[in-house]
């Protein structure tokens, strides 16, 4: 009996981090990042002491949570890079990023700003600003992106999208994709649209000078 009690020790502990973290997922996904740790593990059926043994800070339950949606847009970001016609790469961030926040809209509120401690979302921030500035910028040359079209633009669209989260992740989704598919055709270069309105200056609140 002694010999097994510490393996059982270990499966419970993981089955215990197990279901915070789905339910952290699932909180954040519908509820945004205002939920608290004491809903969470009132979610995942453990005690706080329990919850706060695997995860002291918010923070780290946060990046814990959303470690599948960073490598994601890590992905995303750097296929856009890769990919030999601008235009297509450019697309392929609007389409995909919204898809991704469709699916956990707690992760855009991580992404942007929400926890301007947690020093790998803010490198993550950082790294995918310089990302997609630069294949904007390859789409602009090309001359396939509207040559008005500026940063603060992408996160408008992105926190537009947040007007989602009242419906089901299904329905996100296909809200998303349609979305999406509207904001391209706003941003595609063509001598029919006017000057777009001044930009709201967003970057410098998400993204350290």
């Amino acid at each position: 009996m002694p010999a097994t009690l510490p393996q059982n020790l270990r499966s419970d502990a993981q089955e215990n981090r197990d279901r915070v973290l789905a339910a952290a997922r699932e909180l954040f996904g519908t509820d945004g990042l205002h939920v608290t740790m004491r809903e969470i593990a009132r979610r995942a059926g453990v005690g706080p002491a329990t919850l706060y043994r695997r995860f002291p800070t918010k923070a780290d339950l946060v990046r814990a949570a959303f470690v599948n949606e960073l490598d994601a847009c890590r992905s995303i970001v750097v296929d856009a890079l890769a990919d030999v016609d601008p235009w297509r790469g450019f697309r392929s961030i609007i389409e995909e990023v919204l898809v991704l926040n469709a699916r956990n809209q707690g992760f855009t509120d991580a992404f942007l700003a929400a926890y301007p401690d947690a020093v790998d979302f803010r490198t993550q921030r950082e790294q995918a600003v310089r990302a997609i500035t630069a294949v904007a910028r390859r789409a602009i040359d090309a001359g396939a992106l509207r040559a008005d079209f500026v940063l603060d633009d992408f996160l408008v669209v992105l926190l537009a999208a947040r007007g989602l989260s009242s419906t089901t992740e299904t329905e996100r989704v296909r809200a998303a994709r349609r979305y999406a598919a509207l904001v391209i055709d706003g941003l595609r270069a063509s001598d029919r649209h006017g000057p777009l309105p001044p930009a709201p200056r967003l970057i410098p609140s998400v993204i350290p000078a």
